[in-house]
Protein backbone atom coordinates (compact mmCIF):
# COMPACT_ATOMS: atom_id res chain seq x y z
CA UNK A 1 0.00 0.00 0.00
CA UNK A 2 1.08 3.68 -0.60
CA UNK A 3 2.16 5.73 1.87
CA UNK A 4 1.16 9.51 1.99
CA UNK A 5 3.57 12.62 1.75
CA UNK A 6 3.19 16.20 2.71
CA UNK A 7 5.02 18.89 1.10
CA UNK A 8 5.13 21.42 3.93
CA UNK A 9 6.21 24.82 4.87
CA UNK A 10 8.23 25.24 7.78
CA UNK A 11 8.08 29.01 7.85
CA UNK A 12 10.66 31.98 7.58
CA UNK A 13 13.28 30.99 10.38
CA UNK A 14 10.94 31.27 13.76
CA UNK A 15 9.75 28.39 14.65
CA UNK A 16 6.89 29.58 16.47
CA UNK A 17 5.23 30.53 13.19
CA UNK A 18 4.61 27.00 11.62
CA UNK A 19 1.06 26.14 11.16
CA UNK A 20 -1.04 23.90 13.19
CA UNK A 21 -1.54 21.77 10.52
CA UNK A 22 2.46 21.21 9.82
CA UNK A 23 2.71 20.31 13.31
CA UNK A 24 -0.20 17.65 12.66
CA UNK A 25 1.54 16.20 9.97
CA UNK A 26 5.02 16.38 11.85
CA UNK A 27 3.61 14.38 14.64
CA UNK A 28 2.49 11.35 12.42
CA UNK A 29 5.51 11.22 10.35
CA UNK A 30 7.81 8.10 9.40
CA UNK A 31 10.32 9.80 7.58
CA UNK A 32 11.00 13.68 7.99
CA UNK A 33 13.29 15.24 4.54
CA UNK A 34 14.03 18.27 5.86
CA UNK A 35 16.56 21.22 4.69
CA UNK A 36 19.04 23.71 6.40
CA UNK A 37 15.74 26.55 6.56
CA UNK A 38 13.54 24.97 8.87
CA UNK A 39 14.48 25.68 12.34
CA UNK A 40 16.39 22.23 14.44
CA UNK A 41 13.07 22.79 17.38
CA UNK A 42 10.57 22.08 14.26
CA UNK A 43 12.16 18.74 13.91
CA UNK A 44 10.88 18.00 17.79
CA UNK A 45 7.31 17.88 16.60
CA UNK A 46 7.82 14.44 15.13
CA UNK A 47 7.89 11.63 16.53
CA UNK A 48 11.59 10.43 18.24
CA UNK A 49 11.59 7.06 16.01
CA UNK A 50 11.27 8.98 12.89
CA UNK A 51 13.60 8.56 10.21
CA UNK A 52 14.98 11.96 9.61
CA UNK A 53 16.92 12.63 6.44
CA UNK A 54 18.87 16.14 5.76
CA UNK A 55 19.00 17.17 2.21
CA UNK A 56 20.75 20.23 3.12
CA UNK A 57 19.90 22.45 1.08
CA UNK A 58 22.12 25.73 1.41
CA UNK A 59 22.73 29.15 -1.12
CA UNK A 60 24.91 27.55 -3.73
CA UNK A 61 25.50 23.97 -1.70
CA UNK A 62 23.21 21.22 -1.90
CA UNK A 63 23.56 17.73 0.05
CA UNK A 64 21.39 16.33 -2.44
CA UNK A 65 20.15 17.30 -6.06
CA UNK A 66 16.42 18.37 -6.06
CA UNK A 67 16.03 15.32 -8.55
CA UNK A 68 17.26 12.75 -6.09
CA UNK A 69 15.30 14.46 -3.60
CA UNK A 70 12.17 13.91 -5.44
CA UNK A 71 13.05 10.47 -6.40
CA UNK A 72 13.52 9.87 -2.78
CA UNK A 73 10.17 11.35 -1.93
CA UNK A 74 8.34 8.46 -4.26
CA UNK A 75 10.48 5.39 -3.20
CA UNK A 76 9.73 6.10 0.87
CA UNK A 77 6.24 6.40 -0.30
CA UNK A 78 6.23 3.54 -2.16
CA UNK A 79 7.66 1.68 1.29
CA UNK A 80 4.00 2.37 2.56
CA UNK A 81 5.58 5.14 4.48
CA UNK A 82 4.20 8.86 5.88
CA UNK A 83 6.58 11.39 4.56
CA UNK A 84 6.93 14.67 5.49
CA UNK A 85 9.14 17.24 3.15
CA UNK A 86 9.91 20.08 5.34
CA UNK A 87 10.91 23.19 2.97
CA UNK A 88 11.55 26.72 5.09
CA UNK A 89 9.16 29.04 3.98
CA UNK A 90 6.53 27.92 1.45
CA UNK A 91 6.72 25.02 -1.15
CA UNK A 92 5.53 26.84 -3.70
CA UNK A 93 7.28 30.30 -3.57
CA UNK A 94 10.56 28.90 -4.75
CA UNK A 95 10.38 26.04 -2.83
CA UNK A 96 10.67 23.39 -5.83
CA UNK A 97 7.57 22.15 -4.26
CA UNK A 98 5.95 21.92 -7.78
CA UNK A 99 8.78 19.64 -8.93
CA UNK A 100 8.07 17.57 -6.30
CA UNK A 101 4.69 16.81 -6.29
CA UNK A 102 4.71 16.71 -10.41
CA UNK A 103 6.62 13.26 -10.04
CA UNK A 104 4.63 12.45 -6.95
CA UNK A 105 1.55 13.00 -9.22
CA UNK A 106 3.58 10.64 -12.03
CA UNK A 107 3.82 8.06 -9.63
CA UNK A 108 0.13 7.99 -8.97
CA UNK A 109 1.37 8.99 -5.38
CA UNK A 110 -0.68 10.46 -2.68
CA UNK A 111 0.67 14.11 -1.73
CA UNK A 112 -0.59 16.97 0.03
CA UNK A 113 0.72 20.90 0.40
CA UNK A 114 0.57 22.61 3.52
CA UNK A 115 1.22 26.10 3.01
CA UNK A 116 3.86 27.83 5.14
CA UNK A 117 4.60 31.85 5.95
CA UNK A 118 6.92 32.61 3.07
CA UNK A 119 9.70 35.39 4.33
CA UNK A 120 8.78 37.48 1.57
CA UNK A 121 6.02 38.71 3.63
CA UNK A 122 7.00 37.60 7.17
CA UNK A 123 10.17 39.25 7.17
CA UNK A 124 10.06 42.52 5.55
CA UNK A 125 6.73 42.27 8.49
CA UNK A 126 9.69 41.50 11.31
CA UNK A 127 11.91 44.20 10.00
CA UNK A 128 8.51 46.81 10.16
CA UNK A 129 8.35 47.04 6.81
CA UNK A 130 4.52 46.39 5.35
CA UNK A 131 4.94 45.18 1.55
CA UNK A 132 1.52 47.08 0.88
CA UNK A 133 0.42 50.53 2.14
CA UNK A 134 -2.54 52.54 1.41
CA UNK A 135 -0.98 55.17 -0.63
CA UNK A 136 2.72 53.92 -1.14
CA UNK A 137 2.33 50.65 -2.08
CA UNK A 138 -0.22 48.81 -3.82
CA UNK A 139 1.30 46.04 -5.77
CA UNK A 140 4.59 43.98 -4.65
CA UNK A 141 6.37 41.34 -6.30
CA UNK A 142 8.48 38.14 -5.43
CA UNK A 143 11.27 37.52 -7.39
CA UNK A 144 14.25 35.10 -7.14
CA UNK A 145 17.69 36.52 -6.53
CA UNK A 146 19.61 33.32 -7.34
CA UNK A 147 19.03 33.77 -11.53
CA UNK A 148 22.63 33.19 -12.77
CA UNK A 149 23.45 36.52 -14.68
CA UNK A 150 26.13 35.13 -16.55
CA UNK A 151 23.34 33.11 -18.09
CA UNK A 152 22.25 34.64 -22.24
CA UNK A 153 18.51 35.43 -21.46
CA UNK A 154 17.31 36.39 -18.23
CA UNK A 155 14.12 34.98 -17.63
CA UNK A 156 12.99 38.18 -15.20
CA UNK A 157 11.05 40.95 -17.53
CA UNK A 158 13.69 43.71 -15.71
CA UNK A 159 11.60 46.21 -18.40
CA UNK A 160 8.46 45.21 -16.75
CA UNK A 161 9.27 44.77 -13.07
CA UNK A 162 11.34 47.44 -12.00
CA UNK A 163 8.89 50.27 -12.62
CA UNK A 164 5.75 48.60 -13.00
CA UNK A 165 5.49 47.11 -9.68
CA UNK A 166 5.63 49.38 -5.98
CA UNK A 167 7.32 47.17 -3.69
CA UNK A 168 9.98 44.25 -4.92
CA UNK A 169 10.97 41.46 -2.65
CA UNK A 170 14.25 39.42 -4.20
CA UNK A 171 14.89 36.08 -1.91
CA UNK A 172 17.76 34.56 -1.46
CA UNK A 173 19.69 37.43 -3.60
CA UNK A 174 22.50 38.82 -1.53
CA UNK A 175 25.10 37.59 -3.59
CA UNK A 176 23.63 38.84 -6.93
CA UNK A 177 23.09 42.54 -5.56
CA UNK A 178 25.43 43.98 -7.98
CA UNK A 179 23.10 42.62 -10.72
CA UNK A 180 20.08 42.84 -9.63
CA UNK A 181 20.65 46.35 -9.01
CA UNK A 182 22.10 47.58 -11.89
CA UNK A 183 19.29 45.81 -13.67
CA UNK A 184 16.89 47.89 -11.59
CA UNK A 185 18.69 51.31 -12.56
CA UNK A 186 19.34 50.56 -16.16
CA UNK A 187 15.50 49.72 -16.56
CA UNK A 188 14.32 53.07 -14.46
CA UNK A 189 14.11 52.33 -11.13
CA UNK A 190 15.79 54.85 -9.44
CA UNK A 191 18.77 54.77 -7.70
CA UNK A 192 17.61 56.93 -4.65
CA UNK A 193 14.73 54.28 -4.04
CA UNK A 194 14.71 52.85 -0.46
CA UNK A 195 15.85 49.28 0.14
CA UNK A 196 16.65 46.89 2.97
CA UNK A 197 18.84 44.21 3.39
CA UNK A 198 16.93 41.65 6.15
CA UNK A 199 19.47 39.02 7.27
CA UNK A 200 18.36 35.91 9.59
CA UNK A 201 14.72 37.87 9.50
CA UNK A 202 12.09 37.02 12.04
CA UNK A 203 14.97 35.55 14.16
CA UNK A 204 17.06 37.10 17.43
CA UNK A 205 19.64 38.01 15.57
CA UNK A 206 17.96 39.47 13.02
CA UNK A 207 19.99 42.50 11.13
CA UNK A 208 18.37 44.87 8.71
CA UNK A 209 20.30 47.01 6.31
CA UNK A 210 18.51 50.29 5.38
CA UNK A 211 19.95 51.50 2.00
CA UNK A 212 19.00 52.53 -1.60
CA UNK A 213 18.91 50.45 -5.08
CA UNK A 214 22.48 52.50 -5.93
CA UNK A 215 23.92 52.04 -2.69
CA UNK A 216 23.04 48.75 -2.02
CA UNK A 217 25.99 46.27 -3.42
CA UNK A 218 28.79 48.12 -1.88
CA UNK A 219 26.88 48.51 1.68
CA UNK A 220 26.21 45.03 2.03
CA UNK A 221 29.98 43.99 1.02
CA UNK A 222 31.21 46.51 3.64
CA UNK A 223 28.98 45.36 6.17
CA UNK A 224 30.05 41.70 5.78
CA UNK A 225 26.41 40.53 5.48
CA UNK A 226 26.03 37.30 4.41
CA UNK A 227 23.10 35.34 3.47
CA UNK A 228 20.76 33.76 4.24
CA UNK A 229 18.92 37.34 3.50
CA UNK A 230 16.68 39.55 1.45
CA UNK A 231 16.22 42.13 -0.54
CA UNK A 232 13.97 44.62 -0.55
CA UNK A 233 12.80 47.71 -2.70
CA UNK A 234 10.65 50.98 -2.64
CA UNK A 235 9.03 53.50 -0.39
CA UNK A 236 7.70 50.79 2.38
CA UNK A 237 10.86 50.84 3.11
CA UNK A 238 10.79 53.95 4.34
CA UNK A 239 7.64 52.99 6.82
CA UNK A 240 10.20 51.00 9.09
CA UNK A 241 11.30 54.16 10.89
CA UNK A 242 8.11 54.03 12.62
CA UNK A 243 6.77 50.17 12.57
CA UNK A 244 10.20 48.56 14.02
CA UNK A 245 8.15 46.76 16.74
CA UNK A 246 10.30 43.75 16.30
CA UNK A 247 13.69 45.99 17.16
CA UNK A 248 11.71 47.42 20.39
CA UNK A 249 12.56 43.41 21.54
CA UNK A 250 16.14 44.27 22.28
CA UNK A 251 15.38 46.41 25.89
CA UNK A 252 14.44 42.95 26.92
CA UNK A 253 17.32 41.79 29.18
CA UNK A 254 18.65 38.48 27.10
CA UNK A 255 18.35 40.31 23.91
CA UNK A 256 21.37 39.75 21.81
CA UNK A 257 22.72 36.37 24.17
CA UNK A 258 22.91 33.22 23.00
CA UNK A 259 21.79 30.23 25.40
CA UNK A 260 22.50 26.71 24.79
CA UNK A 261 19.96 24.55 26.36
CA UNK A 262 21.56 20.62 26.84
CA UNK A 263 18.17 19.01 28.45
CA UNK A 264 15.83 16.40 26.82
CA UNK A 265 14.39 17.73 23.85
CA UNK A 266 11.23 16.65 25.17
CA UNK A 267 11.61 18.57 28.22
CA UNK A 268 13.08 21.86 26.73
CA UNK A 269 10.15 23.56 25.64
CA UNK A 270 9.85 25.51 28.83
CA UNK A 271 13.20 26.41 29.82
CA UNK A 272 13.18 27.60 25.74
CA UNK A 273 10.18 29.38 26.04
CA UNK A 274 11.20 31.43 29.65
CA UNK A 275 14.30 32.64 28.09
CA UNK A 276 13.29 33.73 24.23
CA UNK A 277 10.26 35.83 26.42
CA UNK A 278 13.38 37.12 27.91
CA UNK A 279 14.69 37.88 24.18
CA UNK A 280 17.44 35.03 24.10
CA UNK A 281 18.10 33.40 21.21
CA UNK A 282 18.10 30.00 22.26
CA UNK A 283 20.07 26.67 20.69
CA UNK A 284 18.58 23.33 22.06
CA UNK A 285 21.22 20.72 21.72
CA UNK A 286 19.89 17.72 23.64
CA UNK A 287 22.20 15.88 25.76
CA UNK A 288 20.56 13.48 27.11
CA UNK A 289 16.97 11.68 26.49
CA UNK A 290 15.02 9.96 28.72
CA UNK A 291 14.45 5.78 27.82
CA UNK A 292 13.44 3.16 30.04
CA UNK A 293 15.53 1.09 32.31
CA UNK A 294 18.25 -1.86 31.29
CA UNK A 295 15.60 -4.08 33.43
CA UNK A 296 12.63 -3.11 31.26
CA UNK A 297 10.62 -1.65 33.94
CA UNK A 298 10.94 -5.12 35.84
CA UNK A 299 11.43 -3.56 39.55
CA UNK A 300 8.83 -1.29 39.00
CA UNK A 301 6.27 -3.56 38.03
CA UNK A 302 6.79 -6.09 40.64
CA UNK A 303 6.75 -3.00 43.50
CA UNK A 304 3.23 -1.91 41.83
CA UNK A 305 2.18 -5.50 42.10
CA UNK A 306 2.29 -4.80 46.08
CA UNK A 307 2.00 -1.26 46.42
CA UNK A 308 -0.10 -2.20 49.61
CA UNK A 309 2.73 -3.06 51.57
CA UNK A 310 3.87 0.60 50.97
CA UNK A 311 3.26 3.94 54.12
CA UNK A 312 5.44 6.19 51.96
CA UNK A 313 6.01 6.94 48.22
CA UNK A 314 9.18 9.68 47.57
CA UNK A 315 9.14 11.15 44.03
CA UNK A 316 12.79 13.20 43.07
CA UNK A 317 11.41 14.53 39.55
CA UNK A 318 9.23 15.18 37.05
CA UNK A 319 10.22 11.91 35.17
CA UNK A 320 9.85 9.67 38.14
CA UNK A 321 6.35 10.82 38.57
CA UNK A 322 5.54 10.42 34.56
CA UNK A 323 6.99 6.75 34.18
CA UNK A 324 5.86 5.42 37.50
CA UNK A 325 2.01 6.76 36.47
CA UNK A 326 2.53 5.39 33.35
CA UNK A 327 3.30 1.27 34.58
CA UNK A 328 0.84 1.78 37.09
CA UNK A 329 -1.80 2.56 34.17
CA UNK A 330 0.03 -0.33 32.32
CA UNK A 331 -1.15 -2.46 34.60
CA UNK A 332 -4.45 -1.61 34.74
CA UNK A 333 -4.93 0.28 38.11
CA UNK A 334 -4.57 3.60 38.95
CA UNK A 335 -4.17 6.54 41.82
CA UNK A 336 -6.15 4.50 44.10
CA UNK A 337 -3.71 1.63 44.00
CA UNK A 338 -1.86 3.99 46.74
CA UNK A 339 -4.26 3.41 49.12
CA UNK A 340 -3.34 4.91 52.48
CA UNK A 341 0.16 5.76 51.49
CA UNK A 342 1.68 9.07 52.19
CA UNK A 343 3.73 11.36 49.10
CA UNK A 344 6.91 13.06 49.34
CA UNK A 345 8.05 15.08 46.34
CA UNK A 346 11.25 16.75 46.42
CA UNK A 347 10.52 20.17 44.78
CA UNK A 348 7.45 22.06 43.61
CA UNK A 349 7.68 21.20 40.17
CA UNK A 350 7.66 17.34 41.06
CA UNK A 351 4.54 18.76 43.24
CA UNK A 352 3.20 20.45 40.25
CA UNK A 353 3.32 17.40 38.16
CA UNK A 354 1.55 14.77 40.57
CA UNK A 355 -1.29 17.13 41.07
CA UNK A 356 -1.87 16.24 37.41
CA UNK A 357 -2.57 13.10 38.28
CA UNK A 358 -5.07 13.78 41.79
CA UNK A 359 -1.99 13.86 43.96
CA UNK A 360 -1.20 16.08 46.79
CA UNK A 361 2.02 15.50 48.11
CA UNK A 362 2.17 15.46 51.88
CA UNK A 363 5.15 16.87 52.18
CA UNK A 364 7.41 19.56 49.85
CA UNK A 365 10.30 20.52 51.45
CA UNK A 366 12.27 24.11 51.39
CA UNK A 367 14.92 22.36 50.14
CA UNK A 368 14.73 21.24 46.93
CA UNK A 369 17.31 18.14 47.08
CA UNK A 370 17.60 14.69 49.03
CA UNK A 371 18.75 16.68 51.81
CA UNK A 372 15.54 18.35 52.50
CA UNK A 373 13.56 15.61 52.12
CA UNK A 374 15.36 14.10 55.09
CA UNK A 375 14.81 17.14 57.10
CA UNK A 376 11.48 17.23 56.49
CA UNK A 377 10.53 13.24 57.17
CA UNK A 378 12.56 13.48 60.62
CA UNK A 379 9.77 12.36 63.12
CA UNK A 380 7.12 11.51 60.65
CA UNK A 381 8.36 7.87 59.77
CA UNK A 382 6.95 5.05 61.77
CA UNK A 383 9.14 2.09 63.04
CA UNK A 384 10.50 -0.07 60.00
CA UNK A 385 8.81 2.21 57.72
CA UNK A 386 8.05 1.01 54.44
CA UNK A 387 9.09 3.30 51.31
CA UNK A 388 9.55 3.15 47.39
CA UNK A 389 11.06 5.48 45.63
CA UNK A 390 10.72 5.72 42.16
CA UNK A 391 13.48 7.39 40.10
CA UNK A 392 16.34 7.44 37.11
CA UNK A 393 18.69 4.29 37.47
CA UNK A 394 21.48 6.57 38.27
CA UNK A 395 21.21 8.83 40.97
CA UNK A 396 23.01 10.11 44.49
CA UNK A 397 22.19 7.51 46.98
CA UNK A 398 22.44 9.74 50.33
CA UNK A 399 18.51 9.86 49.96
CA UNK A 400 18.19 5.67 50.00
CA UNK A 401 21.40 5.66 52.36
CA UNK A 402 20.32 7.95 55.24
CA UNK A 403 16.49 6.52 55.38
CA UNK A 404 18.12 3.20 56.02
CA UNK A 405 20.22 4.80 58.52
CA UNK A 406 16.91 5.11 60.31
CA UNK A 407 15.54 2.17 60.11
CA UNK A 408 13.71 2.63 56.94
CA UNK A 409 13.01 -0.63 54.45
CA UNK A 410 13.89 1.25 51.12
CA UNK A 411 12.81 -0.17 47.59
CA UNK A 412 14.62 1.56 45.31
CA UNK A 413 13.24 0.91 41.98
CA UNK A 414 14.26 2.91 38.31
CA UNK A 415 11.82 4.15 35.77
CA UNK A 416 13.60 5.52 33.97
CA UNK A 417 17.05 6.29 32.75
CA UNK A 418 19.02 9.10 30.98
CA UNK A 419 21.47 8.41 27.97
CA UNK A 420 23.57 9.97 25.56
CA UNK A 421 21.21 11.67 22.58
CA UNK A 422 21.96 10.73 19.72
CA UNK A 423 23.48 13.50 17.64
CA UNK A 424 25.26 13.10 14.27
CA UNK A 425 28.95 14.13 14.12
CA UNK A 426 28.05 17.20 11.71
CA UNK A 427 26.01 18.50 14.37
CA UNK A 428 28.57 18.29 17.85
CA UNK A 429 31.24 20.08 14.88
CA UNK A 430 28.46 22.69 14.43
CA UNK A 431 28.11 23.27 18.18
CA UNK A 432 31.99 22.81 19.18
CA UNK A 433 32.84 25.35 16.74
CA UNK A 434 29.85 27.69 18.28
CA UNK A 435 31.38 27.26 21.44
CA UNK A 436 34.59 27.65 20.91
CA UNK A 437 33.98 31.00 18.38
CA UNK A 438 32.65 32.74 21.52
CA UNK A 439 28.84 32.25 19.21
CA UNK A 440 27.46 30.65 22.69
CA UNK A 441 27.32 33.06 25.82
CA UNK A 442 25.59 30.71 28.70
CA UNK A 443 25.09 26.84 28.96
CA UNK A 444 22.59 25.60 31.18
CA UNK A 445 22.77 22.16 33.19
CA UNK A 446 19.81 21.23 34.51
CA UNK A 447 20.77 18.24 36.13
CA UNK A 448 23.92 16.06 36.63
CA UNK A 449 23.64 13.72 33.63
CA UNK A 450 23.47 16.91 31.41
CA UNK A 451 26.92 17.79 32.71
CA UNK A 452 28.12 14.09 31.89
CA UNK A 453 26.30 13.39 28.88
CA UNK A 454 27.21 17.25 26.89
CA UNK A 455 31.00 16.34 27.74
CA UNK A 456 30.79 13.01 26.25
CA UNK A 457 28.81 14.62 23.19
CA UNK A 458 31.96 16.87 23.07
CA UNK A 459 34.66 14.81 23.70
CA UNK A 460 36.28 16.65 26.16
CA UNK A 461 35.78 19.97 28.40
CA UNK A 462 37.75 22.57 26.44
CA UNK A 463 35.24 23.91 24.21
CA UNK A 464 33.07 24.74 27.69
CA UNK A 465 36.42 26.86 28.72
CA UNK A 466 35.17 30.31 27.89
CA UNK A 467 31.57 30.20 27.94
CA UNK A 468 29.51 31.02 31.05
CA UNK A 469 28.02 27.91 32.81
CA UNK A 470 24.86 27.68 34.47
CA UNK A 471 23.30 25.22 36.59
CA UNK A 472 20.56 24.78 38.29
CA UNK A 473 21.52 23.76 41.60
CA UNK A 474 24.91 22.79 43.69
CA UNK A 475 24.45 19.01 42.94
CA UNK A 476 24.83 19.90 39.54
CA UNK A 477 27.32 22.44 40.33
CA UNK A 478 29.00 19.90 42.28
CA UNK A 479 29.50 17.71 39.24
CA UNK A 480 30.70 20.54 37.27
CA UNK A 481 33.45 20.84 39.55
CA UNK A 482 34.94 17.20 39.09
CA UNK A 483 35.32 17.77 35.50
CA UNK A 484 37.56 21.01 36.91
CA UNK A 485 35.03 23.38 35.27
CA UNK A 486 33.92 26.48 37.92
CA UNK A 487 30.16 27.32 37.56
CA UNK A 488 29.42 30.89 36.61
CA UNK A 489 25.78 30.60 37.54
CA UNK A 490 24.07 28.66 40.44
CA UNK A 491 20.44 28.75 40.79
CA UNK A 492 19.18 30.04 44.68
CA UNK A 493 15.84 28.25 44.15
CA UNK A 494 16.72 24.72 42.08
CA UNK A 495 13.98 25.12 39.62
CA UNK A 496 13.61 26.15 35.62
CA UNK A 497 12.49 29.55 36.79
CA UNK A 498 14.89 29.89 39.48
CA UNK A 499 17.71 29.34 36.95
CA UNK A 500 16.34 31.61 34.29
CA UNK A 501 16.41 34.20 37.37
CA UNK A 502 19.70 33.84 37.70
CA UNK A 503 21.06 34.33 34.33
CA UNK A 504 19.10 37.01 34.43
CA UNK A 505 20.43 38.91 38.04
CA UNK A 506 24.21 37.99 36.07
CA UNK A 507 23.79 40.51 33.32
Amino acid sequence: MAGMVYLVGAGPGDYRLISLKAVDCLKKADVVVYDRLADDRILGWAPKDAEFIYVGKASSHHTMKQPDINQLLVDKAKEGKTVVRLKGGDPFVFGRGGEEGLLLEENQLPFEVVPGITSAISVPAYAGIPVTHRGIATSFAVITGHEDPTKGKSNIRWDKLATGVDTLVFLMGVANLPHITAELIEHGRPADTPAAVIRWGTKPEQEVLMTTVGRAAEDVKNAGLKPPAIFIVGEVVKLREKLQWFDKLTQKPLFGRTVLVTRARSQASKLTAKLEELGARVIEKPAISIAAPDDDYAAVDAAIGQLDKYQWLIFTSTNGVEHFFARLYAAGKDVRALGYAKVAAIGQTTAKKLREYGIVADIVPQKFRAEGILEALEGKLPPHAKILLPRAAAAREILPEKLREQGAEVDVVPVYQTVTAETSPEEIAELTQELEDGDIDYVTFTSSSTVHNLIKLLGSTAPLANVKKACIGPVTAETLKKYGLTPDIEAETYTIEGLVEAIKQEL
